[in-house]
Parts: structure tokens; C-alpha cells; sequence
């Protein structure tokens, strides 16, 4: 089947405190990005990739895939929007065929081959994939002032890829925005979808804040080694 990767990385990363965004910062002398777009195509040969990028750092991505992909010819530009939905609304403009997307914050520049592969797998069986860890502190709700504990053996720490049906994401993204949309899962479910949970992984982190580029480093030696 058909794949494409909608990888994400159309905001600034404010809380970077940077003034490079955070997708293009360096870890190992590469890029955050490098790593991302690395670990998709050496998952599958076929994918089609869809970087989608702040419209003024567009330059920026086009050099990083001529240095280190010059002989990709599957990866294609477009830009950021407003929030991360009409982002990813962009990405999904350039699916032009049935197929099984993948959508990727590109800051998650550890996903490992092996759970893009499990995500492929389980989104052909259940139609969609979400990947997701146990949340390992203590986790309690505040509101009005007040904290109430809850059981963190039934907290999902959401992560990406979330893998779907073209066909389905494609329908679910036509849906107006609503500020309750965190991420593609919850536009799918929002238009009725049951969604299919499945083992993420502890290094696939987020980079956020500085401290996530020490820890992504200390990961990629380990691994290296």
C-alpha cells in the first residue's frame, strides 16, 4: 500500500527560546530534522514525504534535504498554518492517491524504523494506529483551586506517528477547527472513528525545551554504540 509521511514542524518552538526553530537545531552536528526524515526512510522504500514548514524557513528545509538526501526524489515542501490542524491540513493537500498516512511531529527526531513499521501494521489490521507510553509520575487534575489524584495506569501519553487511512483522515480533516484538537487522533474520533491504541516507545521524545536536545544526544551515543 501506498504511504506517505506528513511530518510537522510548521510552528517556531517558542519555547525553545531560541531563534532557530527547534527542527533545524543540531544534535550530533545534523539537524533535529535530519534524524526524523532518516528513521521514515529507512522504515519503508516507498514513502513519500511531506515536510510541512514555517512559509519563511522553507529555504532552510530545502538545504537540509539537498545536503543530506541529494538522491531523494520523494520528498516534497509545504508550508505551516495556523495552528497544528490546518498544518497538517496543508500536508494532507499533497495525498493524492489511496494510501496509508502517517503524520509526525518532526521534533520527534528518535522514532526508531520499528514502531513506524508497528504502526503500519496495526493501522492495515484496525484502520488507524496511535502510539502511546504509561505515564510514569504521579498525575493529579487541578481545577478551582483544588488537585485530585488519578490512577497514572490509566493515563496514555500520546505520541506520533498516528497512521490512518487516507480515506479517513482525509474526510476527518474537512471538519471545522475546534480548539479541542490536540492532534489527528482527536479530529478522527471527533467524526466518529474508534481509535487503536498500540505500544509507543520511552526515547521517542519530543523536542521542546533545551534539556530534550542533552537527552536526544545521550540517546542517539547509545545508540550508535
Amino acid at each position: 500500500m501506498k504511504k506517505f509521511a506528513v511530518l510537522v514542524a510548521g510552528g517556531n518552538g517558542t519555547r525553545m527560546k531560541s531563534a532557530v526553530p527547534k527542527q533545524f537545531l543540531s544534535i550530533q552536528d545534523k539537524p533535529v530534522l535530519y534524524y526524523t526524515i532518516a528513521s521514515f526512510l529507512n522504515a519503508f522504500d516507498d514513502f513519500e514525504i511531506i515536510l510541512v514548514l514555517p512559509v519563511n524557513h522553507i529555504e532552510t528545509g530545502k538545504e537540509i534535504i539537498l545536503k543530506y538526501f541529494p538522491h531523494q526524489s520523494n520528498i516534497n515542501i509545504t508550508s505551516g498554518g495556523e495552528t497544528r490542524f490546518h498544518s497538517v491540513q496543508n500536508g494532507l493537500k499533497l495525498v493524492n492517491e489511496n494510501s496509508m498516512v502517517f503524520v509526525h511531529d518532526a521534533v520527534r527526531c528518535l522514532v526508531t524504523p520499528n514502531l513506524i513499521r508497528n504502526c503500519f501494521d496495526a493501522a492495515l489490521k484496525y484502520g488507524n494506529a496511535i502510539p502511546f507510553v504509561f505515564s510514569k509520575d504521579s498525575v493529579r487534575v487541578v481545577k478551582n483551586n483544588k488537585s485530585e489524584v488519578l490512577d497514572r495506569n490509566e493515563i496514555a501519553l500520546i505520541q506520533t506517528p498516528q497512521v490512518f487511512l487516507s480515506d479517513v483522515l482525509l474526510s476527518a480533516f474537512k471538519t471545522q477547527y475546534k480548539d479541542s484538537f490536540t492532534d489527528e487522533a482527536s479530529v478522527v474520533e471527533s467524526v466518529g472513528a474508534n481509535l487503536k491504541l498500540i505500544t509507543g516507545e520511552d526515547t521517542n521524545i519530543k523536542i521542546t525545551n533545551p534539556i530534550d536536545l542533552i537527552i536526544a544526544d545521550k540517546i542517539l551515543m547509545e545508540r550508535n554504540t
